[in-house]
């Protein structure tokens, strides 16, 4: 039996390939990997985490960006988080980042898989990434990972807690983030 081995893209080529894509691509080391629209939930989720952020961080070194700039993560993967703190100051006009500190990611039951492992090796191991979340869709809840010493150590905020993020001075309570989401009724006991 014959395989057909394709030669993996370079990271500039796979820039100079996205820039003439009608949609956005990630890039995963290896090839182009299509990004697929969210759900209400998550737009809701990514806004509220936006808008809250944004007020925190005004008058500050530290910003948030939105999904539309992407990240360069390890020695050549490109990611579109759902958004991303970045507290230097890049050149005008920069299509990518290489320097966010913390990033979040609004998990969906298609990419929950990838968020957890991939993606959460690959900001482990860019050293600006201080701090990396997951918050979760059908729960008030987020997985956060953080750079303690020389470990990256994992732990789960849920319910009424609030969100610390030491890196850049914020807290964020996560109702807030929730704000307008609604969840499915838990099963009834039988």
């Amino acid at each position: 039996m014959s395989v057909a081995l394709h030669k993996p893209m370079t990271l500039e080529a796979f820039l100079e390939w996205e820039s003439r894509q009608p949609v956005r691509y990630e890039f995963d080391g290896f090839g182009p990997v299509a990004t697929a629209g969210g759900t209400l939930e998550q737009g809701l989720i990514q806004a509220n985490l936006i808008s809250a952020l944004h007020a925190r961080l005004r008058g500050g070194p530290c910003r948030v960006v939105g999904s539309d700039v992407k990240i360069q993560v390890g020695d050549d993967h490109i990611r579109y988080p759902e958004a991303f703190v970045l507290c230097t100051s890049p050149v005008r006009g920069t299509t990518v980042v290489t320097e966010p500190v913390v990033v979040f990611e609004v998990l969906s039951p298609s990419t929950a898989s990838i968020d957890h492992i991939v993606k959460n090796g690959e900001y482990r191991d860019t050293p600006s990434i201080r701090r990396y979340v997951m918050l979760e869709q059908a729960q008030m809840a987020a997985t956060v990972f953080s750079r303690v010493a020389d470990d990256w150590v994992g732990r789960v905020v849920a319910g009424n807690a609030v969100l610390a993020i030491p890196e850049i001075g914020v807290e964020l309570p996560l109702a807030d983030l929730y704000e307008g989401v609604t969840f499915p009724e838990p099963p009834a006991d039988t």
